[in-house]
């Protein structure tokens, strides 16, 4: 270029000469951002494969065996599809609004019934989808919310539970919430009420072979749960257990024996853990299944002949099936994929099982083992998004002693040996808080670990479920803030390893995991450089009162009731908005306006109180989300911004 042109010219020339810079991603309409910067279309071009990863859920058998019920993702939702071995998913269902669950109706080979909500509120309705037309059609009234249980012997009709919703109240709340139990013919839409049950809380677990009888469980809390039966004439209750002057326990996943009069249960009423035990409610004799394991079950899946019958382990985090023979309770031998098992069921002649899969390579597959010859094959695969997961380092297991001695575990995950010198933390806090964090794909999350060098820590504090009951009720009640003393423990853990930097450490947390973060943010803000809370508990009292009402009373059994005034004035104290002045670390706030578990105000205020400290506060609200992004576009952005307030907060040289 000639020199002597003027330097204004110069610059002119030059900028018409370079190509145009590729404007910021727009966010979707139905986000509301506020503190949050535009979002680079670099970074998209970056983190974009991350976000491209896709598991298969396992729901259930087509009547004849040849195809499997999954839900994947088509384009921006979670559908269901039909798997078939050696064959791609065929989509079924082509929502706008995620369908995540659903079954075959045993009896009638073309129609599937399955549960969706609309914009994340989680007022499921059931629907019917005829399988050979595409259509859909409601069966059920949009002023409740509905749960498809067992199908009866002839598989033609499904117990069906139901709850009211605020949103049909007087006033908006109701202080009694009654459970409806019905059983709904799909066919014809013909519904009959079997019984109206006080309370919440209520599963249907099983229909007898004679049809005559359901079994029930009622879940008060991990502590506290009933088997009953109902009888489908009368609507007579009778409880199994506990049985009178035994001891409150956990129960759960209720089956019939062959013999159609003892039944299998899992159960903690014996032991820390909860295993699969055979009860008689003539003689009140139990017999133990699961010998030998100490460990919980996970789960239960009995064949439709009740000739076998397969629970999923939860061994150190793994889950891992056994088979037994459910009249004579011997174990029969099934080659376990490797990975951590999530589901399994049997197939219509209980001479295979379906098993989802998942591992730190892989999102969930499903996979089809052939229990006589012993054989798996993939039936639904993972789809990796071209990324090569195989260098995907897996998950260690790590323990530290907390202030009262107790030691607490939790899993790391630490990036390629690429990155050098002490790296960053994030820790990842889970919510329940009565789940476990467990070995898992890792997700968008892979992003952070094996692009930024951050090492991910997933802690189980007290009060997580897989370490025996005692621990799950560590944490109840007024012993509430001893959770977040395991992460100050935690974060002298991390102080102590020549691997980490303990100068920069962000923490991040969904629903009870939010409120973790908020409180770990009031408490150790002096050693935490950033934090994110997404569907978080910021006021234990505002949060009880405004959940849907027929959660509150379960979740009262966990925090405490708000409306005794010795424990409201406990959970005022102790919630993060009440401390909200103490946060002087940078939050980004996540919610969904619909969130019919933890209200969308439990962001709202404390977004707007910690502003007031002056420090930055990021808030994303997504107008058609409830409990978390189901939209592949929401949960996208949301992600990028994720990474840009790491990049910006945590990542930063001092």
């Amino acid at each position: 270029m000639n020199s002597r042109l003027p330097l204004a010219l110069t610059a002119l020339l030059a900028a018409c000469a370079a190509p145009p810079a590729t404007p910021p991603l727009a966010p979707p309409p139905a986000l509301t951002l506020s503190g949050v910067p535009a979002v680079p279309a670099e970074l998209v071009r970056r983190v974009g494969p991350y976000g491209e990863f896709r598991g298969a859920a396992l729901l259930d058998w087509s009547p004849d065996g040849a195809s499997l019920l999954v839900a994947f993702r088509s384009g921006n939702t979670v559908q269901l599809h039909r798997a078939r071995p050696g064959r791609p998913l065929e989509a079924l269902t082509r929502s706008q609004e995620p369908t995540r669950s659903g079954a075959f109706v045993p009896g009638r080979p073309n129609l599937l019934v399955f549960l969706r909500d609309a914009g994340g509120d989680e007022a499921t309705q059931i629907y019917r989808l005829d399988i050979t037309t595409g259509q859909e059609t409601q069966l059920s009234d949009a002023g409740r919310r509905h749960a498809l249980g067992p199908f009866n012997r002839a598989g033609t009709a499904f117990v069906q539970t139901s709850v009211p919703l605020d949103r049909t109240a007087p006033g908006g709340t109701r202080e009694r919430v009654t459970t409806e139990v019905a059983l709904l013919e799909p066919a014809s839409g013909a519904r009959r009420v079997l019984a109206t049950l006080p309370g919440t809380g209520w599963f249907a677990s099983d229909v007898s072979d004679d049809d005559r009888s359901v079994l029930l469980v009622r879940y008060r809390s991990p502590a506290d749960s009933e088997v009953w039966t109902l009888d489908t004439a009368s609507g007579r209750r009778t409880r199994l257990l506990p049985r009178a002057g035994d001891a409150p326990a956990f129960f759960a996943s209720a089956h019939y024996a062959p013999d159609g009069r003892r039944i299998f249960v899992a159960t903690d009423r014996a032991d820390e853990f909860r295993r699969l035990e055979r009860f008689d409610p003539a003689s009140g004799a139990f017999e133990r299944v699961t010998r030998g394991v100490a460990w919980d079950v996970h789960a239960v899946e009995i064949a439709r002949d009740r000739s076998r019958i397969a629970v999923v382990v939860n061994e150190a985090g793994r889950g891992v099936p056994r088979l037994y023979d459910a009249a004579t309770l011997e174990p029969i031998a099934v080659p376990a994929p490797p990975g951590n098992v999530t589901a399994l069921r049997f197939a219509p002649d209980a001479r295979a099982v379906a098993l989802a899969v998942v591992s730190a390579q892989s999102p969930s597959s499903v996979e089809v083992v052939d229990l006589a010859a012993r054989t798996r094959t993939v039936w639904a695969p993972a789809d990796t998004a071209g990324i090569d997961t195989r260098t995907f380092r897996p998950s260690e297991l790590v323990e530290w002693t907390s202030f009262d001695g107790r030691r607490i575990s939790g899993w790391i995950t630490r990036p390629p040996a690429r990155f050098a010198g002490p790296r960053p933390v994030l820790i990842d806090i889970h919510g329940g808080p009565a789940v476990q964090a467990r070995l898992d794909f890792n997700g968008r999350n892979n992003y952070l670990i094996n692009e930024l060098g951050i090492v991910l820590i997933e802690p189980n504090v007290r009060g997580s479920t897989g370490f025996g009951k005692t621990f799950v009720a560590l944490d109840d009640g007024m012993r509430r803030e001893d959770a977040v003393r395991d992460i100050g423990a935690l974060l002298d853990w991390i102080a102590a390893q020549p691997d980490l930097d303990a100068q920069r450490v962000a923490v991040q947390g969904g629903s009870y995991g939010g409120y973790m973060t908020l409180a770990v943010a009031v408490h150790y803000g002096d050693r935490i450089r950033a934090a994110i809370s997404a569907v978080g508990i910021s006021h234990f009292v505002t949060f009880l009162e405004r959940t849907e009402s027929y959660r509150r009373d379960l979740r009262r059994s966990e925090y405490g009731d708000e409306r005794d005034p010795a424990m409201r004035a406990f959970l005022d104290r102790i919630s993060p908005l009440t401390n909200a002045a103490q946060i002087r670390v940078p939050l980004f706030v996540l919610h969904g306006r619909n969130d019919p578990r933890v209200p969308v105000r439990e962001a709202e205020q404390i977004v707007r109180t910690v502003r007031a400290n002056g420090v930055p506060v990021w808030s994303l609200i997504a107008e058609d989300e409830g409990h978390g992004f189901a939209k592949k576009a929401n949960a996208d952005y949301a992600f990028y911004a994720r990474v840009l307030f790491l990049e910006r907060f945590l990542l930063r040289p001092d």
